[in-house]
Parts: structure tokens; sequence; C-alpha cells
């Protein structure tokens, strides 16, 4: 931008006080463009090389920190940037990204419930989002279902069907905010004891961090809806996959689907239950799972 530019030299003092005029070159914006110096290019030069040794560090560590990324979380994380970054510049119209019964039923646009999990008018609430996405998810996914790839992915789905179609009950078309506060209250539930800090320094037990969440989002403005459903499925999930068989002695009602086990078999070397030895499994429970339905039985589903 040729209106933008002025002259820089650099000087420096000389023995009978005045000054020498070491290497001219010419700004524009912030950004030296080096003279015909040869020592000023070579200044210039360094400088340019710096800067992008730096960038390159920089990208190399933000690579090497997302591949370390726990796998769905990872990809949930990832997507959960790209699509708001899309639709904030226009990339993708948002109008295409929320669900909407109408476009999803009658114009069989069925992208709609996928793409609006990971989309979200970018602004604090979003950031949020992430963080809590970020923060309970690793610690679900690399704590209880560390080793178990398809009982995380399977809750994940749960999950997602029952606020999909609440949602499309109910016209809601963000579902970021009720997935995320389902796998939350998952978590909380599953370590109901342990000390979390919120705004403030406050402090207080996980299992009230869910309804915390809901009454300052309804506090602060007005809404609520969001953070309930994701508490009411999460508590569904929560429910029939632990809290009915292991303290009721009913039927396991949720089966992770064969599929999911031969697409992402359980590894070695995975934790088992809640910190605590699995308990022995009863007679005709599933070998593939491993008894994995069992975990967890004892401390952390205590009332």
């Amino acid at each position: 931008i040729p209106d933008l530019a002025f002259s820089l030299a650099l000087t420096s003092a000389s023995a009978d006080g005045g000054s020498q005029q070491l290497y001219p070159c010419e700004v524009h914006v912030g950004l030296a463009v080096c003279g015909s110096n040869p020592e000023s290019r070579h200044l210039c030069t360094d400088a340019r090389s710096a800067h992008l040794s730096a960038a390159l560090v920089t990208m190399t560590e933000l690579t090497d920190w997302f591949r370390s990324l726990p796998v769905f979380t990872r990809y949930w994380f990832g997507l959960s940037v790209v699509f708001p970054i899309l639709g904030r510049f226009r990339l993708v119209s948002p109008q295409y990204l929320v669900l909407t019964y109408d476009l999803f039923v009658r114009k069989f646009q069925i992208w709609r419930p996928v793409t609006a999990v990971f989309f979200y008018p970018m602004g604090f609430h979003y950031l949020v989002n992430l963080y809590f996405l970020y923060t309970y998810s690793i610690r679900l996914e690399t704590g209880l279902f560390d080793g178990h790839p398809a009982n995380y992915l399977f809750m994940l789905l749960f999950n997602w069907i029952c606020i999909v179609i609440v949602a499309l009950l109910s016209d809601l078309m963000l579902l970021m905010d009720p997935l995320v506060l389902s796998v939350l209250y998952v978590w909380c539930q599953l370590n109901k004891d342990v000390i979390v800090s919120f705004w403030f320094g406050t402090q207080f037990k996980a299992v009230y961090l869910p309804w915390v969440l809901f009454a300052f989002n309804m506090i602060i403005s007005g809404g609520g809806l969001y953070e309930l459903i994701g508490i009411l499925v999460g508590h569904l999930y929560f429910f029939l996959m632990f809290k009915y068989p292991q303290e009721f002695g009913g039927r396991n009602l949720l089966q992770v689907p064969s599929i999911l086990y031969h697409y992402f078999p359980n590894r070695a070397g995975g934790t088992s239950g809640f910190g605590q030895a699995p308990t022995p499994r009863r007679e005709g429970a599933d070998d593939r799972a491993g008894g994995w339905h069992n975990w967890g039985r004892g401390r952390v589903l205590q009332n």
C-alpha cells in the first residue's frame, strides 16, 4: 500500500558526535522491504528466516498436540473448530449447517443432524463449550473408556440420537450444547465426590456441576433448555448402562453393537473400571465386551 509507506534508516553514532546511516530500508505497514545495500538485505533475510522458523516450530507443536488427543476427542474437537470457522467467514452458509425439521425430514437433507453437532456461532459461550468438550471428553476417553473405543463411540452415538429426536420434536437447531453437557454429566456421575472449580474460585462436588451450569445459563441469558436436554440424555445413558443393571439388578438394556467392536476393537493395556479392579462377571455376560458393563460397581456409583 504505497500511501502508507515510509522510510526508515538504522543509524549509529560517529566519533565526532554525528550519526552514520547504516541500513536504509522502506517500511510498508510494518513489513520491511530491504534496500539495495547488501548488509541490509542480509539483515532483513535473517529476520524473515527467524520469523519463519518460529512459525514452523509453533505449527509443529500444535500438530503434535492435536495428534496426541484421543481419537474421538480429536475429531470431535477438530470438527467443532472447522465448522464454526466455515460459518463465520461464510465459506458455508450457517443455514446449511443447523437442524430444521422440514429440511431434514421433508427435503431429506440428511447431513443436518451431523453438522448441527459441530457448528456453533462464535463467541464466549462457544469457547466455553470447546473447553468443556476438550476437558471432559478426554477424561472419559482416557479414563473409564481407555482401551474400549467402541464403548465410548457407542455412548456418543446413543446420546446424539436421543438429542436429535428431542431436537426434532422441540425445534432445536444447534446440538453442540446438549451433547457436550451429556458427556459432562456422565463424567460427573462417575466422579461424584471429585471437587471441581467454577467461576470466581467457587468449588463444589462434581455431581452438582451440570446443574450449576444449567442454573448459571438460565439466570445470565434466560436459556437453559439445551443444558437441561443434555443433562436428561446423559442421565438416561448413565441409568441404563450403569445404575439400572448394577444397583437395581436389572438387565443391561444397552448393548454395544458388534460392528463397533469390529472396527474399534478393545486394546490391551487399557484401564479397567473407575480406578478399581473389575468385579467378576455375571454368568452369561457378553464376552466381547469383556464384562465392561459391570465396571464401576462401588464407590463412584454411591448416592
